[in-house]
């Protein structure tokens, strides 16, 4: 039998984001739709849990700011200001670039974790995991935040 997370390894986990494989519809964007749905979060609750603050608006959510050229902060703020889904994405295009280069940025995304470092933190995250057993079938961040949120048996 394949290991799972041990309970509360990862810390709280949030169920409710997105797919890390889960494109924006307006742009083609992986992770875009996770970074939103945190932005949302934040904006109903105040805070994320503790496990997701630390890498909100770094990690993969500045990465792909920074292929955007844009700050973190400016999702945030769209997302704090708007009503609605559409109204998101409307003010989301009057910032992007015209074009947002969606198969340039989805194949890095897809493929972090697989350097040398990559694979020397996965071994890490997936060790206080309980699961050091998977880490030839989880390869990359994508993989490890969709095994966390359970989408990976």
């Amino acid at each position: 039998m394949l290991s799972q997370p041990l309970p509360g390894s990862s810390g709280d986990v949030l169920t409710t984001l997105p797919s890390a494989y889960l494109p924006h519809a307006a742009t083609g964007l992986l992770h875009l739709p996770r970074f939103i749905a945190k932005c949302r979060y934040v904006k109903q609750h105040g805070s994320l849990p503790p496990s997701y603050a630390k890498n909100y608006k770094r990690g993969c959510d500045r990465f792909l700011s920074q292929h955007l050229g844009i700050e973190p902060t400016a999702v945030e703020k769209i997302v704090f200001e708007s009503a609605s889904d559409e109204e998101i994405d409307a003010k989301l295009l009057l910032i992007l670039p015209a074009d947002v280069r969606a198969a340039h940025w989805n194949r890095r995304y897809v493929q972090m974790g697989m350097t040398v470092a990559g694979r020397e933190f996965m071994a890490t995250a997936l060790t206080a995991m309980g699961c050091a057993d998977r880490l030839e079938e989880i390869k990359s961040v994508p993989d490890l935040m969709e095994f966390d949120e359970r989408r990976i048996e």
